[in-house]
């Protein structure tokens, strides 16, 4: 994620760190005070930041902190209109489809450059797929590839890669290259918005490790610096080609260790950006903000997702995560815990995407304290009587996990706790390493605006997003058939069927959807604009003269 943007519209999505959607820009208005005053184009914006998993490297960052910096660093073929999820060219002249969608033809705009002053070509972007693909350079996001033909020879599921190009990419000339996909996929435009698909220059594949700390991007900021667990540092890049050029001279990625400090700052006009205000401010932050106060829907969800590796969860009777799920009180903790700054799922899809169907998920994600006990002794009980939910402690999710422990343990008498690490970083590791000890916190924001982003790239078998052991073959083959459809339409149809398999087998329980609940310094011109990722839309924002 992310992502996570990546994506602003969070494929594959990305995993987002915050604790907290339809979908949009942030209003326009604002007081007078906001609007008043010159913008600075030299200006710097800062902003929170928790520190990336891995290094800057497109292909690697499945989480919102990466992603975030690397969507200021690249540009890549196309990007998606706030509010409608409308396909815009960025570095893509033209992405277009053959007859049934299972070979797709890129041409660039000519003239685009790197930071390092060498030139965007076909080649840029086809060196950094195979790249990218190839499993002995082990990127988080390698799966993203699996679609184009010859995959399977960069990325076997055993063993060294047979070959180091997929055969499905192909360099017509300097602007034109050509893909080739294992089967048709009607929405395949939609997926190139995310980071997985930026181009890399030569330099790069000279040195891949030491450019994941020091990024060279053809974007519209370029990388100056990053003081790991501190700051990272990109600034305005002065020949940027593309529609998005910055307004601003740069931004100022800061960490903080919790989301009280950075809104202790963001009070004190020390950041101009937090990605979320504590839930200890929920109830005051819009009169200790004013106009400055952010609060609006983007398109991401919240789930516990069980670890289906471990002994508790390997074969379980879905009934009892059915039950689980029915123990959750959601209206009443995003009314008075999270101060109303949630709204209940009902989808494992965001609304603000294609295909979000309301109410699709039926009564399983209602409260329901008897049916949700009787479902977890029907289904055997949960092994041990007792679970653990992880999370990050750099936010705040504390009071919402214990609110959903104690309302699953009245519920159904199985015992609850949050299982805290202390970074994001660290809880992201923990997934990926298979040592969650029971259940962890999930949050997807859309990457692409389809309905497959929220399913396909986070349950199918061998999605990078997929880090709970989760799979189902007849899942797997409901979504290759909706990726064969002959028109997005009929793909989102199929997907929605391939809902209601979820719903019965539940590889979550979604618990709600994200708002943007943050705020603005006194030194930024007019109001924030927001991305369907719930992430501020950096290159637009306006520093003010001081």
């Amino acid at each position: 994620m992310r992502g996570a943007k990546s994506a602003k519209w969070v494929a594959g999505a990305i995993v987002v760190a915050l604790a907290a959607t339809a979908c949009g820009g942030g209003d326009d208005s604002g007081s007078d005070d906001m609007n008043k005053g010159k913008a600075d184009p030299n200006g710097i914006v800062t902003a929170q930041l928790s520190e990336p998993q891995n290094p800057l490297q497109p292909a690697n960052a499945k989480e919102s902190q990466g992603s975030r910096v690397l969507r200021t660093i690249f540009a890549g073929l196309v990007d998606y209109e706030p509010g409608t999820g409308k396909l815009e060219y960025v570095n893509a002249e033209s992405v277009t489809p053959n007859d049934d969608s299972s070979e797709w033809t890129v041409k660039l705009k000519p003239g685009w450059k790197f930071h390092d002053g060498t030139p965007v070509t076909a080649k840029s972007y086809v060196d950094s797929w195979n790249w990218s693909a190839n499993i002995k350079n082990n990127q988080t996001n390698s799966s993203w590839f699996a679609d184009i033909v010859g995959f399977d020879q960069v990325h076997p599921e055993k063993g060294d890669p047979k070959a180091d190009k997929m055969s499905g990419l192909k360099v017509v000339d300097d602007n034109t290259f050509t893909v080739k996909l294992t089967q048709p996929v009607s929405y395949f435009a939609y997926k190139l918005g995310y980071d997985v698909w930026a181009p890399l220059p030569e330099a790069f594949f000279k040195d891949p490790k030491g450019f994941g700390q020091k990024p060279v991007g053809n974007g519209p900021y370029k990388f100056v610096s990053w003081e790991h667990n501190k700051l990272i540092k990109v600034r305005k890049f002065a020949d940027y080609k593309g529609p998005n050029a910055a307004k601003n001279g740069g931004i100022d990625f800061k960490n903080y260790t919790t989301a009280d400090a950075a809104y202790s700052d963001l009070r004190s006009n020390n950041v101009d950006w937090i990605e979320q205000v504590p839930t200890t401010a929920l109830t005051n932050y819009k009169s200790d903000l004013g106009d400055r106060a952010i609060d609006q829907p983007y398109s991401a969800v919240q789930s516990i997702v069980p670890a289906f590796y471990t002994k508790q969860f390997k074969d379980i009777d879905p009934k009892v995560i059915q039950g689980l799920s029915m123990a959750i009180d959601r209206q009443t903790i995003t009314k008075t815990v999270l101060q109303g700054t949630r709204t209940p799922a009902d989808s494992y899809v965001a609304p603000g995407v294609l295909g979000y169907k309301k109410g699709a998920l039926g009564d399983i994600v209602k409260f329901d304290p008897a049916q949700a006990k009787k479902l977890v002794q029907e289904g055997g009980g949960v092994p041990g009587n007792k679970i653990q939910i992880q999370y990050n402690a750099d936010q705040d999710h504390k009071p919402w996990v214990d609110a959903v422990c104690n309302s699953i343990r009245k519920a159904t008498g199985v015992e609850c706790t949050g299982d805290p690490k202390p970074t994001f970083q660290a809880d992201l590791d923990a997934r990926d390493k298979d040592q969650v000890k029971s259940m962890y916190r999930g949050g997807w924001v859309l990457d692409y605006p389809v309905n497959s982003n929220f399913m396909r790239d986070l349950y199918g078998s061998t999605a990078a997003g997929n880090t709970s052991g989760y799979s189902n073959k007849e899942f797997d083959k409901l979504s290759s058939e909706a990726d064969k459809a002959g028109s997005i339409d009929e793909t989102v149809a199929k997907y929605q069927e391939a809902e209601q398999l979820l719903a019965k087998d539940m590889p979550a329980i979604p618990l709600w959807f994200y708002k943007v609940n943050s705020g603005q310094s006194v030194n930024i011109l007019g109001k924030i604009k927001y991305g369907q990722d719930g992430d501020p839309i950096f290159d637009q924002i306006q520093v003010k003269q001081k």
